[in-house]
């Protein structure tokens, strides 16, 4: 059997490793670190879930945040995927502008809480 994929782009880090927790819903996890990586990752997988870190940085000229790339590829290929964004309270503003773009399933503030996360994950169980 085939078990979903989910992609866990991890470039700042700072708080608990979740891959146990995708692992217990079922999912094969890819770690990478750069949006380049999963980009190239992309090409070739078709993930269920991506969960990615939001963040912003004054040298950004021509996006919002570090993921606007990345959520471009899989708007491009694969727009079933749902993304769950890791995010400093401090950015919200920001992320509303690039959730009007792209599709955002949703933003957990930090300190991540593992058991809204295992919520998140148990709503998508549940879903085709």
């Amino acid at each position: 059997m085939n078990r979903p994929e989910l992609l866990a782009l991890v470039e700042l880090g700072g708080y608990p490793n979740f891959v146990p927790l995708y692992r217990r819903h079922g999912y094969q996890v890819e770690m990478v670190n750069s949006v380049r990586k999963a980009q190239a990752w992309l090409k070739h997988h078709r993930p269920r879930v991506v969960v990615a870190e939001f963040y912003v940085d004054p040298q950004f000229r021509d996006r919002l945040s570090n993921l606007e790339s990345l959520l471009a590829t899989l708007q491009r290929y694969h727009s079933e995927a749902r993304v769950i964004v890791f995010i400093d309270p401090h950015y919200l503003p920001r992320l509303e502008g690039v959730k009007q773009r792209y599709g955002i399933h949703a933003a957990l503030e930090f300190p991540i809480q593992e058991a809204r996360l295992e919520a998140l994950l148990a709503r998508l169980d549940e879903t085709p």
